[in-house]
């Protein structure tokens, strides 16, 4: 299996618009603590992607998607996820209950880690076949990394406070945890569902190709 790993080239590329985006984020937040704890996982993520640089390179689309999803924390991070412009538009326009720019959030939530999950645990041989149980497991650790960062939001609630309400960003909606993980789940699936298979083309796995030879 021969991986398709992404280039120097683009991890510069794309190291070049995360800093940007963040530098954009940075210039005067709506609420600095805020910011901080929005983005921090877009500082850690940078630094294990360099740590791992000279033994391990996801494929272009995990690296890329990694990207995007590092930008929607920024935009989140910068106005607060309550209160993203382009989402309070589309809630008075259309008259909807909440600005709905954390569901992206928490969508992106699932379906980026679903791709990175699933990249570690086929090249890392963890299961020897694609299918079924490959999907419960990313699916699983997805819902699991979700559960996660709601007990960090719990815990930064207990520590800050009121302070930390626009972190929660709950917007008066008593089920907003169960939606958050909620979201995470449809994200994990949907990633798997619409993508498995231009992932398993960069992972050298192409059954097509296999199908061929077999019936050769």
């Amino acid at each position: 299996m021969t991986v398709r790993s992404a280039s120097p080239t683009l991890h510069g590329a794309l190291l070049a618009v995360t800093v940007a985006i963040v530098a954009w984020s940075g210039f005067h937040p709506a609420e600095r603590s805020t910011w901080f704890l929005e983005t921090a996982p877009v500082y850690m993520a940078a630094l294990a992607i360099g740590i791992a640089y000279p033994r391990w390179r996801f494929t272009p689309l995990v690296l890329a998607a990694i990207a995007v999803h590092c930008a929607i924390l920024c935009v989140g991070g910068k106005y607060t996820y309550a209160e993203v412009p382009a989402f309070n538009w589309l809630r008075d326009e259309f008259h909807l209950a909440r600005n709905y720019y954390d569901r992206i959030g928490h969508l992106a939530q699932g379906f980026v880690p679903a791709l990175a999950a699933r990249e570690i645990l086929v090249r890392r041989g963890v299961l020897a076949k694609r299918g079924g149980w490959l999907f419960l497991f990313v699916t699983s650790i997805c819902l699991a990394f979700s559960a996660c960062y709601e007990f960090i939001e719990w815990w930064a609630a207990l520590l800050l406070g009121q302070g930390a309400d626009a972190f929660l960003g709950t917007q008066g909606d008593p089920w907003d945890t169960q939606w958050d993980m909620f979201c995470a789940f449809v994200g994990a699936m949907l990633a798997q569902l619409l993508l498995s298979g231009v992932h398993d083309r960069q992972l050298g796995d192409d059954p097509a190709a296999s199908t061929r030879a077999g019936n050769s």
